[in-house]
């Protein structure tokens, strides 16, 4: 367990996310087994990784020829989002684009037990992340700053944010954008020095919830809220009256030091798919179809000039 993460503690963990361990902090060398581990105790586990151990020590160099050597062998790894990434001009967007989507395919690898450039990994008409063809495992990816961050379930839908404690939402236009008339008040009633690290936190679940159940930013946080200081967190209607059920999960974690992470949970309450293994999930006619797609594309890359 990494000592980088420290659990949040002005509110105790809901009694359903209570054994959500901690995230697991993961560069391409692992410890993936430790993450299939969680997955297959708690249904759920968070990673969170560094950007710079993401980045091949080619792409950090700006020498043309270098970048178009490390271009050329990370093509079969993005797949369909390789020439997304090619096409990108900004270098920071594009370092954090190439990061967090190696993240996510070597994370699908490992809990699906297949190689990172088999994974399909496709995106819903808002821009949310799914795997082609492994409906029974949902994802999510956060990124800011320097951190990334990758949600995996195979209980039903989650969500993760993360944003910098550091970033000052007190007294600005995005507070009065983010909170609720009952949230306004209530953290009206908190000590000062903790009213912007409590909003950070709002704004992380907000956006994890909106996430989980895919509508990002196009959902108006000042339609639903949260209470800070409740026992239990839960979804509320702006006047404070309950806005969902026991079927979700919310924690949030202090994460290498200078991060606020959060996470959604939403259980559909038929239990959880055991063995996750692409072979397992998918019939033999679709791993076979899906399989020779990869190669096929694999090929052609190697064939065009």
């Amino acid at each position: 367990m990494s000592t980088a993460v420290a659990a949040s503690s002005v509110l105790p963990a809901p009694a359903a996310l209570a054994v959500l361990s901690e995230p697991v902090l993961v560069t391409p060398a692992g410890p993936w087994d430790t993450v299939r581990r969680e997955l297959a105790e708690h249904a759920s586990v968070v990673l969170y990784a560094q950007l710079g151990d993401w980045l091949p020590e080619s792409q950090q160099d700006e020498g043309e020829s270098a970048q178009a050597e490390a271009d050329s062998a990370l093509a079969p790894l993005l797949g369909r989002d390789f020439e997304r990434y090619r096409g990108m001009t900004n270098q920071d967007v594009r370092a954090r684009f190439l990061a967090s989507r190696l993240l996510l395919k070597y994370a699908a690898g490992a809990v699906l037990e297949a190689r990172p450039a088999d994974i399909d990994l496709a995106y819903k008409p808002g821009g949310r992340p799914y795997l082609r063809g492994c409906d029974q495992v949902d994802i999510s990816l956060s990124h800011t700053a320097d951190l990334l961050v990758v949600g995996v379930t195979r209980r039903g839908w989650i969500g993760v944010d993360a944003e910098l404690d550091s970033r000052r939402l007190q007294g600005s236009a995005v507070e009065r954008q983010i909170c609720t008339p009952h949230e306004t008040e209530l953290i009206s009633r908190i000590d000062p020095r903790r009213r912007n690290s409590t909003l950070v936190r709002l704004w992380t679940l907000k956006e994890a919830y909106s996430k989980a159940i895919g509508q990002g930013l196009r959902f108006r946080f000042t339609e639903f809220g949260f209470a800070p200081g409740a026992q239990r967190m839960q979804v509320l209607r702006p006047d404070g009256t309950p806005g969902a059920g026991d079927e979700w999960s919310f924690r949030t974690w202090t994460v290498a030091g200078d991060y606020t992470v959060s996470v959604a949970l939403f259980d559909f309450g038929f239990g959880d798919t055991a063995d996750i293994a692409a072979q397992t999930m998918l019939d033999e006619g679709m791993v076979d179809a899906l399989l020779r797609e990869a190669r096929r594309a694999e090929s052609h890359r190697r064939t065009t000039p």
